[in-house]
Protein backbone atom coordinates (compact mmCIF):
# COMPACT_ATOMS: atom_id res chain seq x y z
CA UNK A 1 0.00 0.00 0.00
CA UNK A 2 1.25 3.39 -0.80
CA UNK A 3 0.96 6.04 1.27
CA UNK A 4 1.70 9.75 1.04
CA UNK A 5 1.04 12.37 3.04
CA UNK A 6 -0.23 16.10 2.38
CA UNK A 7 2.33 19.13 3.69
CA UNK A 8 0.15 21.58 5.11
CA UNK A 9 2.64 24.92 4.32
CA UNK A 10 2.09 26.04 8.33
CA UNK A 11 3.58 22.59 9.75
CA UNK A 12 6.99 22.49 10.25
CA UNK A 13 9.56 20.19 7.70
CA UNK A 14 11.30 18.78 10.91
CA UNK A 15 7.94 17.08 12.60
CA UNK A 16 7.12 15.16 9.37
CA UNK A 17 8.12 11.57 8.86
CA UNK A 18 8.20 10.52 5.05
CA UNK A 19 7.78 7.16 4.99
CA UNK A 20 6.61 5.78 1.33
CA UNK A 21 5.59 2.54 0.66
CA UNK A 22 5.25 1.49 3.86
CA UNK A 23 3.49 1.95 7.27
CA UNK A 24 4.95 3.94 9.41
CA UNK A 25 3.82 1.51 12.53
CA UNK A 26 6.84 -0.55 13.55
CA UNK A 27 9.15 2.05 12.96
CA UNK A 28 10.51 3.34 16.36
CA UNK A 29 13.51 4.80 18.94
CA UNK A 30 14.31 5.22 22.19
CA UNK A 31 17.06 6.64 22.97
CA UNK A 32 17.86 6.42 27.27
CA UNK A 33 18.01 9.95 27.32
CA UNK A 34 16.62 13.00 25.61
CA UNK A 35 19.41 15.46 27.33
CA UNK A 36 22.79 15.18 28.09
CA UNK A 37 24.86 17.53 29.99
CA UNK A 38 28.54 16.27 29.34
CA UNK A 39 32.06 17.49 31.27
CA UNK A 40 34.06 19.44 28.31
CA UNK A 41 36.91 17.24 27.01
CA UNK A 42 34.62 13.88 28.01
CA UNK A 43 33.40 11.07 26.53
CA UNK A 44 29.65 10.67 26.10
CA UNK A 45 27.49 7.42 25.46
CA UNK A 46 24.36 8.18 23.84
CA UNK A 47 22.46 5.15 24.10
CA UNK A 48 19.40 4.01 22.28
CA UNK A 49 17.86 0.98 20.85
CA UNK A 50 15.71 1.11 17.89
CA UNK A 51 12.98 -0.88 15.91
CA UNK A 52 11.79 -1.51 12.48
CA UNK A 53 8.90 -3.52 11.02
CA UNK A 54 9.11 -6.55 8.99
CA UNK A 55 9.99 -7.12 5.64
CA UNK A 56 12.74 -4.97 5.63
CA UNK A 57 16.33 -5.58 5.96
CA UNK A 58 18.88 -2.42 7.67
CA UNK A 59 21.42 -1.76 5.08
CA UNK A 60 23.06 1.03 7.03
CA UNK A 61 23.18 2.98 10.29
CA UNK A 62 24.74 5.78 11.22
CA UNK A 63 23.62 8.93 13.72
CA UNK A 64 23.08 12.97 12.66
CA UNK A 65 22.48 16.18 13.55
CA UNK A 66 20.34 18.92 13.10
CA UNK A 67 17.18 17.97 11.00
CA UNK A 68 17.38 19.20 7.75
CA UNK A 69 14.54 19.71 5.02
CA UNK A 70 13.01 17.05 3.47
CA UNK A 71 14.68 15.26 -0.06
CA UNK A 72 17.92 16.81 1.38
CA UNK A 73 20.68 14.16 2.24
CA UNK A 74 21.24 14.14 6.05
CA UNK A 75 25.32 14.24 6.75
CA UNK A 76 26.95 10.97 8.31
CA UNK A 77 28.80 11.89 11.04
CA UNK A 78 31.62 9.12 10.73
CA UNK A 79 32.37 11.04 7.69
CA UNK A 80 32.60 14.37 9.07
CA UNK A 81 36.54 14.96 9.46
CA UNK A 82 35.45 17.17 12.78
CA UNK A 83 33.69 13.34 13.94
CA UNK A 84 35.44 11.05 12.39
CA UNK A 85 38.05 10.27 14.64
CA UNK A 86 36.11 10.78 17.64
CA UNK A 87 33.00 9.13 17.15
CA UNK A 88 32.52 4.77 17.51
CA UNK A 89 29.37 3.07 16.51
CA UNK A 90 29.15 0.52 19.33
CA UNK A 91 25.67 -0.74 17.99
CA UNK A 92 24.52 -3.09 15.32
CA UNK A 93 21.71 -3.09 12.42
CA UNK A 94 19.80 -5.22 14.48
CA UNK A 95 18.60 -3.27 17.37
CA UNK A 96 20.89 -1.47 19.32
CA UNK A 97 22.18 2.03 18.15
CA UNK A 98 24.36 3.38 20.52
CA UNK A 99 27.27 5.86 20.05
CA UNK A 100 30.26 7.30 22.01
CA UNK A 101 31.92 10.50 21.30
CA UNK A 102 35.07 11.57 22.66
CA UNK A 103 36.53 14.79 23.70
CA UNK A 104 33.35 17.01 23.59
CA UNK A 105 33.37 20.61 23.38
CA UNK A 106 31.04 23.72 23.03
CA UNK A 107 31.34 23.42 19.15
CA UNK A 108 29.30 19.69 19.58
CA UNK A 109 26.61 21.30 21.26
CA UNK A 110 23.72 19.65 18.90
CA UNK A 111 20.60 18.00 18.39
CA UNK A 112 21.69 13.98 17.82
CA UNK A 113 19.69 11.54 15.87
CA UNK A 114 19.98 7.95 14.84
CA UNK A 115 19.13 7.18 10.91
CA UNK A 116 18.71 4.18 9.35
CA UNK A 117 18.87 3.38 5.65
CA UNK A 118 16.76 0.21 4.34
CA UNK A 119 16.73 -2.38 1.35
CA UNK A 120 14.28 -0.85 -0.50
CA UNK A 121 15.30 2.60 -2.50
CA UNK A 122 13.05 5.15 -0.80
CA UNK A 123 12.60 3.81 2.97
CA UNK A 124 14.97 5.65 4.96
CA UNK A 125 14.13 6.97 8.42
CA UNK A 126 15.14 9.30 11.04
CA UNK A 127 14.45 8.94 14.87
CA UNK A 128 12.70 11.31 17.15
CA UNK A 129 12.59 13.01 19.27
CA UNK A 130 16.81 12.63 18.91
CA UNK A 131 19.39 13.52 22.22
CA UNK A 132 20.23 17.33 23.02
CA UNK A 133 24.11 17.74 24.33
CA UNK A 134 25.18 20.42 26.04
CA UNK A 135 28.55 20.46 27.03
CA UNK A 136 29.89 22.11 30.29
CA UNK A 137 32.91 23.53 31.68
CA UNK A 138 33.16 24.02 35.45
CA UNK A 139 33.89 26.77 37.70
CA UNK A 140 34.68 27.48 41.28
CA UNK A 141 32.72 29.94 43.66
CA UNK A 142 33.93 31.37 46.49
CA UNK A 143 34.51 34.57 48.26
CA UNK A 144 37.34 36.90 47.73
CA UNK A 145 38.12 37.52 51.16
CA UNK A 146 37.12 36.08 54.15
CA UNK A 147 38.41 36.54 58.02
CA UNK A 148 40.22 33.64 59.83
CA UNK A 149 37.73 31.90 62.05
CA UNK A 150 34.84 32.21 59.56
CA UNK A 151 32.92 29.47 58.28
CA UNK A 152 33.75 29.08 54.02
CA UNK A 153 31.65 27.38 51.42
CA UNK A 154 33.20 26.99 47.79
CA UNK A 155 30.90 25.66 45.22
CA UNK A 156 32.02 23.75 42.08
CA UNK A 157 29.71 25.03 39.52
CA UNK A 158 28.68 23.64 35.95
CA UNK A 159 26.04 25.37 33.59
CA UNK A 160 23.37 22.38 33.13
CA UNK A 161 23.23 19.66 35.41
CA UNK A 162 25.51 16.26 34.73
CA UNK A 163 23.61 13.66 33.50
CA UNK A 164 26.37 11.19 34.97
CA UNK A 165 26.71 10.37 38.39
CA UNK A 166 29.25 12.97 39.42
CA UNK A 167 32.00 13.08 42.33
CA UNK A 168 33.82 16.22 43.11
CA UNK A 169 37.56 16.20 43.53
CA UNK A 170 38.36 19.53 44.86
CA UNK A 171 42.54 20.79 44.60
CA UNK A 172 44.32 24.08 46.60
CA UNK A 173 47.33 24.79 44.92
CA UNK A 174 47.18 22.15 42.48
CA UNK A 175 47.55 19.57 45.29
CA UNK A 176 44.04 17.22 45.51
CA UNK A 177 42.71 17.18 48.91
CA UNK A 178 42.05 13.89 49.30
CA UNK A 179 39.86 14.08 52.38
CA UNK A 180 37.39 15.99 50.07
CA UNK A 181 35.88 13.69 47.72
CA UNK A 182 32.01 13.05 47.60
CA UNK A 183 29.46 13.58 45.91
CA UNK A 184 28.56 16.99 47.13
CA UNK A 185 29.66 20.21 44.78
CA UNK A 186 30.69 22.43 47.56
CA UNK A 187 33.57 22.12 49.64
CA UNK A 188 33.03 23.62 53.05
CA UNK A 189 35.93 25.01 55.27
CA UNK A 190 34.82 25.10 58.73
CA UNK A 191 36.74 27.96 61.48
CA UNK A 192 39.04 29.09 58.06
CA UNK A 193 42.90 29.11 58.77
CA UNK A 194 45.54 31.63 57.10
CA UNK A 195 47.12 27.86 56.24
CA UNK A 196 43.69 27.76 54.26
CA UNK A 197 44.60 30.52 51.47
CA UNK A 198 45.86 29.43 48.09
CA UNK A 199 44.14 29.15 44.58
CA UNK A 200 40.96 25.95 44.79
CA UNK A 201 40.59 24.14 41.51
CA UNK A 202 37.76 21.24 41.16
CA UNK A 203 37.21 18.34 38.88
CA UNK A 204 35.40 15.34 38.39
CA UNK A 205 36.45 11.75 39.68
CA UNK A 206 37.53 10.00 35.68
CA UNK A 207 37.95 13.43 33.85
CA UNK A 208 40.94 15.01 33.27
CA UNK A 209 39.49 18.21 33.05
CA UNK A 210 40.28 20.80 36.14
CA UNK A 211 38.73 23.60 36.24
CA UNK A 212 40.28 27.05 36.31
CA UNK A 213 41.62 28.14 39.79
CA UNK A 214 40.08 31.15 42.35
CA UNK A 215 42.16 32.32 44.88
CA UNK A 216 40.97 32.49 48.44
CA UNK A 217 42.51 35.31 50.44
CA UNK A 218 42.31 34.75 54.52
CA UNK A 219 42.76 37.70 56.38
CA UNK A 220 43.68 37.60 59.76
CA UNK A 221 45.39 39.70 62.31
CA UNK A 222 49.41 40.30 63.04
CA UNK A 223 51.29 37.14 64.55
CA UNK A 224 54.55 36.57 65.31
CA UNK A 225 55.31 39.93 66.43
CA UNK A 226 58.92 40.71 67.25
CA UNK A 227 61.54 43.20 68.03
CA UNK A 228 65.54 43.18 66.97
CA UNK A 229 68.22 45.71 67.56
CA UNK A 230 70.03 46.96 64.95
CA UNK A 231 73.65 46.94 67.15
CA UNK A 232 73.95 46.17 70.40
CA UNK A 233 71.23 47.47 73.27
CA UNK A 234 74.10 49.01 75.07
CA UNK A 235 75.38 52.19 74.71
CA UNK A 236 77.13 55.70 76.32
CA UNK A 237 75.51 58.58 76.73
CA UNK A 238 74.64 60.67 73.37
CA UNK A 239 74.44 57.33 71.18
CA UNK A 240 71.37 56.00 70.26
CA UNK A 241 70.13 52.79 69.20
CA UNK A 242 67.21 51.64 66.52
CA UNK A 243 64.91 49.44 67.78
CA UNK A 244 62.92 47.62 64.27
CA UNK A 245 59.07 45.55 64.88
CA UNK A 246 58.23 43.00 62.31
CA UNK A 247 55.22 40.87 61.86
CA UNK A 248 53.24 38.71 59.97
CA UNK A 249 49.55 39.70 59.34
CA UNK A 250 47.07 40.07 56.38
CA UNK A 251 46.78 42.60 55.11
CA UNK A 252 50.65 43.39 55.51
CA UNK A 253 49.95 47.36 55.99
CA UNK A 254 50.04 47.71 59.73
CA UNK A 255 49.95 50.56 62.53
CA UNK A 256 52.93 50.27 65.22
CA UNK A 257 53.06 51.67 68.24
CA UNK A 258 56.13 51.82 70.24
CA UNK A 259 55.90 51.80 74.36
CA UNK A 260 57.96 51.56 77.47
CA UNK A 261 57.69 49.32 79.95
CA UNK A 262 55.75 51.06 83.50
CA UNK A 263 54.45 53.86 80.94
CA UNK A 264 50.69 54.09 79.82
CA UNK A 265 51.00 56.23 77.04
CA UNK A 266 53.00 55.50 73.67
CA UNK A 267 56.85 56.40 72.97
CA UNK A 268 56.76 56.31 69.62
CA UNK A 269 55.07 55.17 66.12
CA UNK A 270 56.55 53.11 62.68
CA UNK A 271 57.99 50.32 62.57
CA UNK A 272 61.36 51.57 63.69
CA UNK A 273 62.01 53.56 67.24
CA UNK A 274 65.18 55.06 67.80
CA UNK A 275 65.96 54.65 71.93
CA UNK A 276 68.24 57.37 73.93
CA UNK A 277 67.31 56.08 77.25
CA UNK A 278 67.72 52.95 79.18
CA UNK A 279 64.56 50.74 79.57
CA UNK A 280 62.83 48.24 78.45
CA UNK A 281 60.54 48.68 75.13
CA UNK A 282 57.73 46.88 73.29
CA UNK A 283 55.86 47.25 70.19
CA UNK A 284 52.32 46.47 68.93
CA UNK A 285 51.24 45.79 65.61
CA UNK A 286 47.75 46.46 64.75
CA UNK A 287 45.24 46.19 61.54
CA UNK A 288 41.47 45.79 60.91
CA UNK A 289 41.21 42.70 62.15
CA UNK A 290 42.96 42.93 65.63
CA UNK A 291 46.10 43.63 67.34
CA UNK A 292 49.36 41.98 68.97
CA UNK A 293 52.31 42.94 70.96
CA UNK A 294 55.94 42.17 71.22
CA UNK A 295 57.87 41.24 73.85
CA UNK A 296 59.94 43.68 75.58
CA UNK A 297 64.03 44.53 75.10
CA UNK A 298 66.01 45.54 77.13
CA UNK A 299 67.97 48.78 76.26
CA UNK A 300 70.96 50.04 78.67
CA UNK A 301 72.58 53.56 78.45
CA UNK A 302 75.72 54.11 80.64
CA UNK A 303 77.30 57.15 81.32
CA UNK A 304 80.50 58.56 80.33
CA UNK A 305 82.95 57.64 82.75
CA UNK A 306 86.02 60.28 83.90
CA UNK A 307 88.35 58.27 82.34
CA UNK A 308 86.97 58.85 79.16
CA UNK A 309 86.84 62.65 80.16
CA UNK A 310 90.66 62.18 81.09
CA UNK A 311 91.47 60.50 77.48
CA UNK A 312 89.66 63.49 75.93
CA UNK A 313 91.24 65.92 77.24
CA UNK A 314 94.38 64.01 77.01
CA UNK A 315 94.09 63.92 73.17
CA UNK A 316 93.08 67.16 72.93
CA UNK A 317 96.67 68.55 75.04
CA UNK A 318 98.74 66.02 72.84
CA UNK A 319 96.93 67.83 69.47
CA UNK A 320 97.85 71.15 70.89
CA UNK A 321 101.33 70.11 71.88
CA UNK A 322 101.30 68.62 68.52
CA UNK A 323 100.67 71.69 66.67
CA UNK A 324 102.86 74.37 68.69
CA UNK A 325 105.70 71.69 67.80
CA UNK A 326 104.82 72.83 64.25
CA UNK A 327 104.14 75.78 64.29
CA UNK A 328 107.52 76.67 66.11
CA UNK A 329 109.45 74.44 63.19
CA UNK A 330 108.21 76.08 60.54
CA UNK A 331 109.38 79.65 62.43
CA UNK A 332 112.77 78.16 62.78
CA UNK A 333 113.07 77.08 58.98
CA UNK A 334 111.60 80.59 58.16
CA UNK A 335 115.08 82.20 60.49
CA UNK A 336 117.27 80.03 59.47
CA UNK A 337 116.69 80.75 55.70
CA UNK A 338 116.62 84.83 56.79
CA UNK A 339 120.38 84.71 58.41
CA UNK A 340 121.92 82.73 54.88
CA UNK A 341 119.98 84.92 52.67
CA UNK A 342 121.71 88.22 54.92
CA UNK A 343 125.00 86.81 55.01
CA UNK A 344 125.27 85.94 51.27
CA UNK A 345 124.27 89.27 50.65
CA UNK A 346 127.03 90.68 52.92
CA UNK A 347 130.14 88.13 51.32
CA UNK A 348 129.24 89.61 47.37
CA UNK A 349 128.85 93.39 48.71
CA UNK A 350 131.73 95.27 45.97
CA UNK A 351 134.44 97.44 47.39
CA UNK A 352 133.71 100.79 48.19
CA UNK A 353 135.67 103.34 46.38
CA UNK A 354 137.85 105.67 48.21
Amino acid sequence: MLMSIRMSPSLPLIFLLMIYGVSSAGWGVSYSHSHICALKNSSVIMSCTYTYPTGYQIMKVFWTKNLIRVGEEHPNLSEDPEYSQRLQYLGDKQQNCTIRLNNVTQKDEHMYYFRSITDKPDVKWTGKPGVNLTVTDLQVESPERVTEGDSVRLTCKSSCTLTDRATFIWYRNSQPLTERRDRNNELLLQSVRREDAGRYSCALHGHTYISPAVHLNVMYPPRNISVSISGSGEIVEGDSVTLICSSDSNPPGLNFSWFKEDESSAVGSGQSFIALQSGRFYCEAHNQHGSQRSDAVTVTVHPRSSWHVIFGIAVACGALVMLIIIILFVIKKRRSKSEDLTVKTFHHRPPEES
